[in-house]
């Protein structure tokens, strides 16, 4: 927690390095992106003690790249009409109408609050298909991604091992995965986009760092003593195993790990985990049960919009059940989106990752027999099985508004586009028009 006029030196340097990439941000809005991405993942002035503590730097970094972007309107890339991206419109669109339609109208600065983050995510998104062209910014956006929450999981992983698994892992706070259950679906998400950099690592020792990183990510996500990651986690390496290059190597680093959960993790884990097949007796499982069954009432009774982002009161629970429980939050995408937003919105939510989903199977046909590709299918693998373990984990936890996934999709669209139409991509407004090509014709005899 901030101590009140705290100055340490952890604060000086984290704010010395952002505000001294800004001038950077508006030169190169590209790298205004990887900043807000870094800042809005990693959240990392959460990690200092004294003023930084709560200083708005994602801000700053979104205020110098949109300055960029004004400035460097002629370098932008085309912004790509793709099933992602329309469904992506439609939704931004959706979420907008929803909260005017909303139940709680006496609720409007939380709506608005809700509202506000859950479209600066969309947004910035967005941004993405403007600024990332070619496959080097690709690359370096997928690493800024992984290694943002990757962060929480090598020291998460490190804390499990020292500790002998008697506490549970912790995201940052005041964040997206500041509870033990998002940070554990946000590690297991990344762990697939780390193998997609260990398997482009030039160096044998980048490689073994980015196998030892995965592998401290899967620690701290068994040491969350979450239950939807292990479900995720199940998911995710089932598919990892049936996309990755190497079936066999994937199975035994896999299967390595059971007996370090049997022999390591202390009985306290395995008394949380048994309770996913006891989840009648369950208080926590229950309490999911209701808050699915008021999201349900909800979306069939306000077709198609959905009750706004401040369905989960203890007023609509009343409204909404027969015998009126708790208010909880929806701890489901599915049932967060169907809620809040209705049929249309979880229609609209579902088709963005599944076309995305689709997407990376487009990139990997495309890729199929072509050495100087196999960088391409690699990466839409990995998309994909992180895409996966959202939709499993995912199931169990209200997280339908992380940037994590949504930068997934982003990615394949803009892979996508590199596989197929070469690097870097056209330009919005280019200086000076296309080169024609130029036509052969046979002289006259």
């Amino acid at each position: 927690m901030p101590r009140p006029g705290w100055v340490s030196m952890r604060d000086i340097l984290l704010t010395a390095f952002i505000v001294g990439l800004l001038p950077l941000a508006v030169k190169r809005p590209f790298v205004g992106l990887l900043m807000w991405v870094w800042i809005s993942l990693m959240s990392p002035g959460r990690l200092t003690w004294g003023f930084a503590y709560a200083l708005p730097f994602a801000q700053m970094a979104a205020l110098a790249m949109f300055l960029g972007l004004l400035l460097q309107a002629r370098n932008l890339y085309r912004f790509p009409l793709t099933p992602v991206t329309a469904a992506s419109l439609l939704l931004i669109m959706w979420l907008c109408i929803s909260p005017v339609f909303r139940i709680e109208v006496d609720m409007q600065a939380r709506e608005f609050e809700l509202w506000s983050r859950a479209i600066k995510v969309q947004v910035m998104v967005l941004i993405t298909f403007l600024v990332v062209g070619t496959r080097d910014q690709l690359h370096k956006l997928v690493w800024v991604m992984t290694m943002s929450v990757a962060f929480y999981g090598i020291k998460g992983g490190v804390f499990v091992i020292a500790t002998g698994g008697n506490y549970r892992v912790w995201g940052p706070a005041q964040s997206f995965i500041g509870d033990n259950n998002h940070m554990a679906l946000a590690l297991v998400m990344t762990i697939p986009l780390m193998r997609y950099l260990q398997l482009q690592a030039k160096r044998k020792w980048e490689g073994a760092a980015y196998s030892l990183f995965g592998l401290l990510c899967f620690v701290s996500a068994i040491g969350s003593y979450s239950r939807g990651a292990l479900l995720a986690l199940a998911g995710m390496g089932l598919f990892l195993w049936a996309k990755g290059r190497h079936k066999l190597r994937t199975a035994m680093f896999f299967l390595a790990f059971i007996p370090f959960v049997l022999i390591f993790m202390p009985d306290a884990w395995f008394e949380r985990m048994e309770t996913i097949a006891t989840y009648q007796e369950d208080e926590s499982a229950q309490g999911r049960l209701t808050a699915w069954l008021v999201a349900w009432n909800v979306a069939v009774d306000r077709f198609p919009i959905g009750g706004g982002f401040t369905v989960w009161s203890d007023r609509v629970f009343v409204d909404y059940l027969p015998s009126p429980e708790m208010a909880r939050a929806a701890h489901s995408i599915y049932f967060q989106i169907l809620g809040e937003h209705g049929f249309g919105g979880l229609a609209l939510f579902l088709a963005v990752f599944t076309a995305a989903f689709f997407t990376g199977s487009s990139v990997i046909r495309q890729a199929r027999g072509r050495a100087d590709l196999a960088w391409a299918a690699d990466m839409a693998r990995m998309c994909q099985v992180s895409l996966i373990a959202f939709a499993v984990g995912g199931a169990f936890l209200s997280l339908s508004y992380f940037d994590f996934p949504y930068y997934v999709a982003a990615v394949t669209v803009v892979l996508r586009r590199i596989v197929t139409l070469g690097e870097p991509l056209p330009l919005l407004n280019p200086a000076y028009p296309p080169a024609q090509s130029a036509v052969v014709r046979e002289a006259p005899r």
